[in-house]
């Protein structure tokens, strides 16, 4: 069975840190691009961040470029991300996602979902 789990949401002040895991299951982790996305209330799902499988590459949306910062384990099959300087409009749902195809294509599996909170 196919799992993406994500976990290391929760409250944080404006300026905080937050870390992010997806833990992977079920699949050839190695084989698959993996993407971090949110989706705040009223607000259309958006692409965070992604990590290339072939070269270990990385994509960030402007909006978070220089504050958060995409890396995986392969040998865990682990995927996080690291924010740092975090603001209210950074409050969303986010999700991970793998993609056979690569960054950018259409995403094959999806977790669950872990909530942010920035307070200001």
């Amino acid at each position: 069975e196919v799992q993406l789990v994500e976990s290391g949401g929760g409250l944080v002040q404006a300026g905080g840190s937050l870390r992010l895991s997806c833990a992977a299951s079920g699949f050839t982790f190695d084989d698959y691009a993996i993407g971090w996305f949110r989706q705040a209330p009223g607000k259309e799902r958006e692409g965070v961040s992604c990590i290339s499988s072939s070269d270990g590459s990385t994509d960030y949306a402007d909006s978070v470029k220089g504050r958060f910062t995409i890396s995986s384990d392969n040998a865990k099959n682990t995927l996080i991300l690291q924010m740092n300087s975090l603001k209210p409009e950074d409050t969303a749902v986010y999700y991970c996602a793998a993609s056979l195809l690569g960054c950018g294509y259409e995403y094959d599996y999806w977790g669950q979902g872990t909530q942010v909170t920035v307070s200001s």
